[in-house]
């Protein structure tokens, strides 16, 4: 059970982007979970070794058909925040080229071990860094064809229209950009302590820049495991801060999809609804995940 933490920075403040508490509490919660991941079934790379990857979700292959109607092939794909690699992977088995970007590096480690054991090492490239230095470590800007941005992402920084600007800095002049991640209506609630019924009403939707830092040993993808780096900051983004941040950051809005279905566990409520994918047990109460596409306008 997750609990908020006292600090020795006050997470009321804004933050410096590119070091502090945050970023090293986040870093080092991340760098410990590499091995958990790794060995969690959540994160089975068996179908990845058989040369038939896929994203983490039926709705990612469905609305990512549209950016590579013709396939893959000669397209230039930018992950951001993108752990050990897998998804990024699955871009290069359907033959694009792609760049993954890493705050951690244990995870870019097993990123670039997994591209040589597949064979993608020519076509898979791996680069350290925090999300906010992207643009001094891959000086490449309007050369990507996709950005794509996914499941656990935001929540980890702390400054969102930024971020937006990242990724149209990224972007060629008609490339695009793909989005998703737990909605952020269901994070104002949490399971009631005697672990019976839906989740109830606990923490604010608009959290005004405000982090919350908390203290949890275990870890999404494995119940039993317990780690020692236990304290992280998070920020809440409402949908309303991404979708003005990418409009603002010049990006056009192509579309935004609310979802009854999530990639973990996320209530005690929910139950499996297909293989991964979890959904209310009955009614469909409320968002549990979204996703979002956006164009970066050509020239005139």
């Amino acid at each position: 059970m997750s609990e908020e933490r006292e600090t020795g920075e006050d997470p009321r403040e804004p933050v410096d982007r590119h070091s502090g508490e945050w970023l090293d509490r986040n870093r080092a919660r991340w760098d410990e979970l590499v091995p958990i991941h790794i060995a969690s079934p959540m994160y089975d790379r068996t179908a990845l070794r058989e040369g038939r990857g896929r994203f983490m979700t039926p709705m990612e292959e469905d609305e990512l058909a549209a950016y590579a109607p013709d396939g893959w092939a000669g397209k230039r794909v930018l992950h951001l925040q993108c752990h050990f690699g897998q998804d990024t992977l699955v871009f290069a088995q359907r033959g694009a080229e792609v760049v993954g970007l890493d705050f951690s590096m244990p995870a870019i480690e097993e990123a670039r071990g997994l591209a040589s054991e597949l064979g993608l090492a020519d076509t898979a490239r791996f680069v350290h860094a925090n999300v906010y230095d992207a643009r001094h470590v891959l000086p490449e800007p309007g050369s990507f064809d996709v950005v794509y941005s996914t499941w656990g992402t935001i929540g980890w920084l702390p400054d969102v229209p930024e971020w937006a600007r990242i990724v149209e800095w990224f972007l060629k002049p008609g490339g695009r950009f793909y989005f998703a991640d737990s909605h952020p209506a269901a994070w104002v609630h949490e399971d009631r302590k005697s672990g019976r019924g839906l989740p109830e009403l606990r923490y604010e939707y608009f959290a005004d820049g405000r982090a919350d830092v908390w203290d949890e040993e275990g870890d999404y993808a494995d119940d039993d495991a317990v780690v020692e780096n236990t304290i992280t900051w998070e920020w809440a983004h409402t949908t309303g801060e991404v979708i003005s941040s990418v409009l603002d950051a010049g990006l056009r809005l192509d579309f935004y999809h609310e979802h009854d279905l999530v990639p973990w566990r996320f209530f005690r409520a929910l139950e499996e609804k297909q293989e991964g994918l979890w959904g209310w047990p009955a009614e469909r109460w409320l968002p549990l995940t979204y996703s979002l596409g956006a164009t970066r306008p050509t020239a005139g």
